[in-house]
């Protein structure tokens, strides 16, 4: 319900590629995204991207981010035919240099700009954006994507509890994560990666330099340190600090 009112239809099957997980693929990517990997009806590639952490540079990287779904799905000597639509979807709590303007979801393409009609080059490119940081103030305007945003920022809204009677997606996820949150060990992962995200907002609020990005990792390495002592999975280890399996591995040594 919720990916079909951002892109605007209706989606027969959703499948999720693979668990959560938080994105490594730059050198200063390590907490602060999230990103759920899905496969709309069978073909279509969908990243949906949550940027809790206002960094440089954030269309490139979502432009390469899309590069590399693209191009994962074909082989070298693979017919270029087999590359399906690619979507990133980047949900963002910050506003977006370049783009106030623009409403609190924007959808861009490939467009020919010298026709009046601005033609679509090819279907296979979408970048949805939300901005979260637009919808204060418009709580109260009758929109289904607005009641799911909303969400997003207050599960606890009056809106969502007035949405939750008219739309049982709505209902569903609530009551999930209202189960989520009575789990005792859920709550501490969420703890230690809340800890961590708001680390690293401090360290951007210095810039990035040498001295920075060192404290940045020896916060990573004591929260997984923390965490090895209470035995957690390896995996959530990984997705809550950033840091590699290998480097888990050496911890769990000394």
């Amino acid at each position: 319900d919720f990916l079909e009112k951002i892109l605007k239809r209706k989606i027969e099957k959703i499948s999720l590629d693979k668990n959560p997980i938080l994105r490594r693929e730059l050198k200063d990517d390590k907490l602060g995204v999230l990103d759920i990997i899905t496969e709309l009806d069978g073909k279509e590639k969908c990243n949906i991207e949550m940027q809790l952490i206002d960094k440089n540079n954030i269309i490139e990287r979502m432009l390469y981010y899309w590069s590399k779904m693209y191009t994962r799905q074909i082989k070298a000597g693979d017919d270029y035919n087999k590359l399906e639509k690619t979507i990133v979807i980047l949900i963002a709590d910050f506003n977006i240099k370049g783009l106030e303007k623009v409403e609190y979801h924007s959808t861009w393409k490939i467009i020919e700009t010298n026709s009046v009609k601005k033609l679509i080059l090819t279907d296979k490119f979408e970048l949805d954006i939300i901005e979260l940081s637009k919808i204060k103030g418009r709580e109260n305007e009758k929109d289904q994507l607005l009641d799911w945003l909303v969400f997003l920022e207050n599960p606890e809204s009056e809106r969502v509890a007035r949405k939750m009677e008219e739309n049982k997606n709505l209902k569903e996820a609530v009551e999930k994560l209202d189960r989520i949150s009575e789990d005792e060990k859920m709550q501490r992962i969420i703890e230690l990666r809340e800890k961590a995200i708001r680390d690293e907002h401090a360290i951007y609020a210095k810039g990035l330099d040498d001295g920075v990005e060192k404290g940045a990792r020896e916060k990573q390495i004591e929260i997984a340190k923390s965490m090895l002592k209470e035995n957690m999975d390896i995996e959530i280890i990984i997705k809550i600090t950033g840091l590699t399996k290998e480097e888990i591995e050496k911890l769990k040594e000394m």
